[in-house]
C-alpha cells in the first residue's frame, strides 16, 4: 500500500538535508577478486556509541559470480519531491546494484531489516540486453520518474554505451532513455540539473576497452573519453558536446551542484597524456536563459609525481613518475568542499569550492599509494595498498567515507602485489581541514570494497528541486 506521507530520509532542499539526523549503517559494495566467486553488499556499523562501531554487522553474497559489484544506489529519493514527480509516496527501500561485467541487476530490501537486506529480484543480463540494447550497467541514480542506470556499452561489448531506465514501482525495465544522442558514443557517468531540464554525462570506453584493464596503444592514441555530453532531461535529445581536448584520457565522475539554481558541476581527469597529470574542471552555463552556451574551464591540475622504474608496477616504469590517477570526486551537501581521491599518488585532497572557478586547497591525507603505501593512525607500521578511491561524504558534511579498489583487471595492474581491501572514515571540520579517525579502519580478507552509501541518503545519493536560499 502506498504511503500517505513522503518517507522521511527525503528533505526538499539540501540544506534541510544537512540537518537530518547522522547515519548509523553504511552500505558496501564488494568485489570478489576471484571471479569465480560471488561478490557481496556488506553493511557496516558507523554508529560512533555502538559496540560494533567499525565492524561489519551484516553481508548479502550474490546468488551467482563474475557480478563486479561497482556502483549501486537507491530506488527512490528527494528527487519524488519534486512538483512534477508522479510519486511523492516512494520510500527509500530498495538498493539497486548493478554487476557492472555481469550486466545482472539485483533489487536488495532494505526494509524488514536494515542491517541484514535480503535480495528480492535479479533481473537477469538477456533481459537488461534484451529491453535496452545495452550491457554493463554502471550508476544508478533515483530520478523524479524512475530509476535511471547507465551502462558502458552494446550487447557485444562495443559502443555505443547509454542509459536506460527502471520502473521505480514493479523494477521493470523501460528501456533505452536516449531518443536523439548526437555524436555521444561512450559512456560513463550521468547526473542533472533538475531545475534546468538538464542532464550531464561522461566518458570513459566501451566495455572492450577497459575490461581486460587499461590498454596503453589506446590510451596514448587518446582514445579513451574525453567530453562531456549535454541533453535536454525530457525531451531526451543530446545539446551539445564540450571537448576536454584528446589529451585529457577518461573524463569519469561528476558532481554537479547540490543547489537547484546553480548551473555548475565538476568532473575529475584520470590523467593527462602531457605529463601526468590529473585535473578537475567546472561547467557551467554562460548567461541565465535556457538557450545559453555550456562551456567548461580547467580549475584545479594535480601533477605526477617523481619515482623511479623500481618503484613502479610494469605499465608505468617507462614513466619515471607515479601520477595521481584521480578516480573519483564528492562535493558536500554545502557545495562547499570538493574532496578529490588521488588512487595512484595515495591522498585525498579536499579544495574549498565556494567560488567554483578557484578553488583553494584546504586539506589533504595521505594513505596508500602505489610508492608512498603511507599507513593508518591505527596501524603506523603497516604499509598499505590501493588507495584513496571512491569517496563518500555525510549528508552534514563531518564524516567521509573512503575505500581502495577501484576495479579488479585495473587493480591487478596498478598494485600487481594484489590489493587488501580496506575502509577508512575521516573526520571533517566545518570551517576546512580533515582527519582520519584512528577508531574506524576495517580491513577485509577476501573482499575488496568500492562504492559507499550511507542510510537515510548521503552526499552522492540525492537530487533536489527546491533551494534553502542559501
Amino acid at each position: 500500500m502506498p504511503q500517505l506521507l513522503p518517507d522521511q530520509t527525503f528533505y526538499p532542499s539540501p540544506e534541510m538535508a544537512m540537518s537530518a539526523p547522522a547515519e548509523t549503517l553504511a552500505y558496501v559494495a564488494m568485489l570478489n577478486p576471484d571471479p569465480s566467486r560471488p561478490d557481496a553488499i556488506c553493511v557496516v556499523d558507523v554508529e560512533p556509541t555502538s559496540s560494533a562501531f567499525g565492524a561489519v554487522i551484516g553481508r548479502v553474497v550474490m546468488p551467482n559470480s563474475g557480478d563486479e559489484l561497482h556502483h549501486f544506489g537507491w530506488n527512490a529519493c528527494s528527487s519524488c519531491l519534486c512538483p512534477y514527480s508522479p510519486h511523492p509516496h516512494m520510500e527509500r527501500r530498495y538498493l539497486v546494484v548493478p554487476g557492472m561485467r555481469s550486466s545482472r541487476i539485483h533489487i536488495l530490501d532494505t526494509k524488514p531489516d536494515p542491517r541484514r537486506p535480503q535480495i528480492v529480484k535479479v533481473i537477469d543480463a538477456d533481459e537488461v540486453m534484451r529491453k535496452t540494447g545495452y550491457s554493463r550497467p554502471h550508476t544508478a541514480h533515483c530520478g523524479p520518474d524512475g530509476i535511471y542506470i547507465n551502462a558502458l556499452g552494446d550487447v557485444n561489448g562495443n559502443g555505443p554505451g547509454g542509459i536506460f531506465v527502471l520502473d521505480a514501482e514493479t523494477f521493470e525495465i523501460k528501456g533505452a532513455w536516449e531518443r536523439d544522442r548526437g555524436p555521444q558514443h561512450l559512456s560513463y557517468d550521468f547526473w542533472w540539473h533538475l531545475g534546468h531540464d538538464t542532464m550531464i554525462t561522461s566518458e570513459w570506453g566501451t566495455p572492450s576497452m577497459v575490461e581486460n584493464g587499461v590498454n596503453p596503444e589506446l590510451l596514448l592514441a587518446g582514445k579513451y573519453g574525453n567530453s562531456l555530453h549535454v541533453w535536454d532531461l525530457q525531451r531526451r535529445r543530446h545539446l551539445q558536446k564540450l571537448d576536454l581536448g584528446a589529451e585529457n584520457q577518461m573524463v569519469l565522475e561528476l558532481r554537479p551542484a547540490h543547489d537547484p539554481h546553480e548551473t555548475y558541476g565538476f568532473v575529475g581527469v584520470v590523467t593527462s597524456l602531457k605529463d601526468l597529470s590529473s585535473s578537475i574542471w567546472t561547467w557551467y552555463r554562460e548567461g541565465t536563459d535556457s538557450s545559453s552556451a555550456w562551456k567548461i574551464r580547467k580549475v584545479i591540475e594535480i601533477p605526477a609525481e617523481p619515482a623511479t622504474a623500481d618503484q613502479l608496477p610494469p605499465l608505468l616504469k617507462g614513466f619515471g613518475a607515479v601520477p595521481p590517477l584521480v578516480t573519483d570526486i564528492n562535493l558536500s551537501l554545502d557545495d562547499r568542499f570538493l574532496y578529490v581521491s588521488c588512487w595512484g599518488t595515495g591522498e585525498l585532497k579536499q579544495y574549498d569550492v565556494s567560488d567554483p572557478f578557484n578553488p583553494v586547497e584546504t586539506g589533504s591525507v595521505k594513505i596508500g599509494g602505489i610508492v608512498r603505501r603511507a599507513a593508518h593512525p591505527a596501524q603506523p607500521a603497516r604499509p598499505l595498498n590501493g588507495a584513496p578511491q571512491m569517496v563518500e561524504i555525510s549528508r552534514d558534511g563531518r564524516r567521509v567515507y573512503l575505500t581502495n579498489s577501484l576495479y579488479r583487471t585495473w587493480d591487478e595492474q596498478f598494485y600487481p602485489d594484489g590489493i587488501r581491501g580496506w575502509l577508512a572514515k575521516l573526520d571533517a571540520n566545518p570551517t576546512g581541514g580533515m582527519q582520519l579517525d584512528r577508531n574506524f579502519f576495517l580491513e577485509f580478507d577476501d573482499l575488496r570494497p568500492h562504492q559507499v552509501h550511507l542510510e537515510g541518503g548521503d552526499a552522492s545519493s540525492d537530487s533536489y528541486c527546491y533551494s534553502g536560499g542559501k
